[in-house]
């Protein structure tokens, strides 16, 4: 890597030294090689090493990034209006994908309260024991007398109703890494020498990504990745809905962009203490591994599986069309201590130039006939 990153802890070392410990044995056990898919579900998800399963601290100015639930309340107040639509076409219940710090499901049971428009319960799936520690403790603290209205359970439910949200949870599903090569299909994985993790492409050979692949067109010497957790995840959440709708917000395309000739070498991202880069193998443990989504592949797991599309625009038009600038209108503008910041923050999550174009919104449902507030002005369904 060119850039400089900040040191590490000699604990946090040690914590990635044992991940890599465990990761070189799949890979010996495995016959010296392993998917990068499965590299990047170790390096995030590995019991009590993982990323996001161990106790570092991963949201906010003091983690590794910054999510708009941190940025700024406005976010979750505003997705509260559109899980109102969705609760009353449906059934009274939300379930969050990966509550992270917990601050959204703060934010939306909040203006719900204020709404009057409160579920009759509130599930978040949480993979992590620190994670789901931490979001017991927000939610305590805020809000004491929700709390109870609150379950976290470990495994998708057999059946779902009501409203289904997942902030920036779908970018960090593991992927495969596909090369194009010299009119061959190949998958780029992971071996180790000594202590280090390298590279090492061999024939595809999984019928499912071979599948897909070959309906690609892109040019010889291209890189990109293709998630089926990502599309095994959308298909449960789709086989066991009843009625209610899918909601993912997250930084991505449509196919037709996702895999553009120029995007020659992937969207792959890492994140460690604010600083982003492209390498995977620093660290392990330590840092985010991220890749954008193909919504294109979203859409089609979810239609191929009983649903129906309902949306798919920036979260730039989802807010406004949702009212963002109705929670800043409750602030006087000569009141320049209180309101200043929240027009930043408004700036942040809506500005092309930061978080308003690149962050799409997908909705997908059952038994929903009516359009989405959401989704009313600017559909970008055209790019999928």
């Amino acid at each position: 890597m060119s850039i400089s990153l900040p040191a590490p802890t000699p604990d946090a070392l040690v914590h990635s030294a044992k991940l890599c410990e465990l990761i070189r044995g799949d890979i010996a056990a495995q016959s010296g090689w392993i998917p990068f898919s499965r590299f990047m579900e170790l390096a995030l998800y590995a019991p009590g090493l993982g990323y996001y399963t161990a106790g570092a601290l991963k949201f906010g100015e003091a983690g590794d990034f910054i999510t708009a639930p941190e940025l700024s309340s406005l976010f979750g107040h505003t997705l509260a209006r559109q899980l109102v639509e969705v609760m009353h076409a449906s059934a009274p219940h939300i379930f969050e994908l990966g509550a992270g710090s917990g601050k959204l499901a703060v934010d939306i049971l909040g203006e719900l309260e204020r709404l009057g428009e409160l579920p009759e319960s509130y599930s978040i799936l949480e993979v992590s024991a620190d994670l789901r520690e931490r979001q017991q403790a927000l939610l305590g603290k805020h809000l004491p007398h929700l709390v109870e209205r609150v379950r976290w359970l470990d495994t998708l439910p057999e059946k779902i109703s009501g409203a289904v949200i997942g902030n920036e949870v779908l970018d960090a599903l593991p992927v495969h890494l596909l090369y194009w090569s010299n009119r061959r299909i190949l998958e780029r994985g992971v071996t180790s020498k000594a202590t280090r993790f390298l590279w090492v492409d061999r024939e595809l050979d999984v019928p499912a990504l071979l599948d897909f692949a070959k309906n690609l067109k892109v040019p010889d010497d291209y890189l990109s990745e293709v998630s089926l957790t990502t599309r095994g995840l959308i298909a449960s959440l789709c086989e066991r809905m009843d009625k209610g709708a899918l909601i993912f917000i997250d930084y991505g395309f449509g196919a037709g962009e996702y895999y553009h000739p120029q995007r020659s070498r992937g969207t792959l991202m890492c994140h460690y203490r604010h600083h982003s880069h492209d390498d995977p193998f620093y660290l392990p443990g330590l840092q985010d591994i991220t890749s954008h989504v193909d919504f294109t592949a979203v859409a089609e797991a979810a239609i191929d599986h009983g649903a129906s599309f309902l949306g798919y625009t920036s979260q730039a038009h989802f807010l406004f069309n949702n009212g963002i600038t109705d929670h800043l209108g409750k602030v006087s503008p000569e009141d320049v201590k209180a309101y200043a910041p929240l027009s930043a923050q408004l700036q942040k999550l809506t500005s092309p130039a930061e978080m308003g174009e690149l962050f799409k919104v997908i909705a997908l449902g059952k038994g929903i006939d009516q359009p989405l507030a959401g989704f009313l002005r600017g559909d970008l369904s055209r790019l999928l």
